[in-house]
């Protein structure tokens, strides 16, 4: 289950410092930043443009609308709840802004670049172990767990017509193998949101922005102080929240995405267990191991968001050796682990430790 890169403090990350009368080069700078917050996909958004175009409240709500009638499975009218609600068989929608089929097929290129760690067809899983109850979890048994788990694997449930061999389906349709297959893309879809509105701003001309949505962000050019975009990554501390959270790092980051992923605030306990809301698809069964976040950097916010919630997935042990043998993903990371005498260590790319900020 993914988590948040919280801002440091809207000062701090920004770099906005307010204009005096004295200071009249900033305060040019300043009245040319546009700056929104709202609330999207059961969580807030921030936008802040430092360039002078044209862009309004109503357009950013609009097009977050858009995309969670495409794929939020809160809305019951959503394509993807109605897909995963159908039957099996040819399953017909409509995408005219090509945000399911942009998101199926990344989720596809990333199911397979991390072997199935991340892996969009888990909801039935998610389900079964209680994570979308906020209360009366049910631990299953290996035999539900087992019977859950045949119904995952993305090229199991469904075939999609980007990735056939023959071209005889057509576009805006999906044969839906299995009928109680059901895809979750709450791991990668906040970040491709986040895509989305940058490319919006990038179309009305902005190349000063930074764009957020529950913590996913993406960055482009420089804040109203000239400076690169400076970002906080929490230090794991268990049911921390706003008013106590604790900043482990800073980096400092220039056009590009960044998200994080963690299992230290979502879990819940039965008769002295702890049962982390990260799960292992091949398993079937939550995450066992000592990485406590993964923080990853790419070019796209919607890669960052899955790459980090795959390296949960794997640990700390496998999760830097996949890193490593994978220089042509052209992702930084930065994990947060218990080591064997209970400490928290840390590891990072050398292109992360370039980024990491010091005062």
């Amino acid at each position: 289950m993914k988590h948040f890169l919280w801002l440091i403090s809207l000062a701090l990350l920004l770099g906005c410092n307010q204009p005096t009368p004295e200071n009249t080069e900033e305060l040019e700078v300043q009245e040319k930043s546009i700056e929104f917050f709202g609330n999207t996909q059961g969580t807030t958004y921030s936008v802040i443009v430092n360039d002078n175009i044209s862009l309004t409240s109503n357009e950013i709500d609009s097009l977050l609308i858009d995309f969670d009638i495409a794929l939020s499975g809160y809305i019951p009218n959503s394509t993807i709840t109605h897909l995963n609600e159908a039957g099996p068989g040819l399953f017909e929608y409509s995408d005219t802004a090509d945000y399911f089929n942009r998101c199926y097929q990344l989720s596809q290129e990333i199911y397979h670049a991390t072997n199935g760690a991340f892996d969009p067809t888990v909801f039935p899983l998610v389900k079964g172990w209680g994570f979308l109850k906020n209360v009366g979890q049910e631990v299953p048994d290996s035999t539900r767990v087992d019977s859950l788990r045949a119904l995952t694997g993305f090229n199991n449930g469904y075939h999609f017509n980007f990735l056939l061999t023959d071209d005889s389906l057509p576009a805006n349709k999906i044969v839906k193998n299995t009928p109680a297959a059901k895809l979750d893309f709450n791991a990668i879809a906040q970040g491709l949101a986040v895509d989305v509105l940058a490319e919006f701003i990038e179309s009305k001309g902005g190349k000063n922005y930074f764009v957020e949505i529950g913590g996913e962000i993406r960055v482009n050019g420089k804040n109203a102080e000239g400076e690169f975009w400076r970002i906080g990554i929490d230090k794991p501390i268990e049911d921390s929240n706003a008013e106590d959270r604790v900043i482990y790092e800073i980096v400092q980051v220039e056009n590009k995405s960044i998200a994080t992923s963690g299992s230290y605030r979502k879990f819940y306990e039965q008769n002295g267990v702890k049962y982390s809301h990260t799960l292992n698809p091949k398993t079937g069964y939550p995450v066992q191991h000592s990485l406590l976040s993964a923080t990853v950097i790419a070019d796209d916010c919607a890669t960052a968001d899955a790459m980090a919630t795959a390296l949960m997935v794997m640990g700390p042990d496998k999760g830097i050796q996949f890193v490593n043998d994978h220089p042509e993903l052209k992702i930084e990371a930065y994990l947060i682990f218990n080591n064997d005498k209970d400490r928290l260590e840390t590891y990072y790319t050398r292109g992360f430790k370039e980024l990491i900020y010091e005062d």
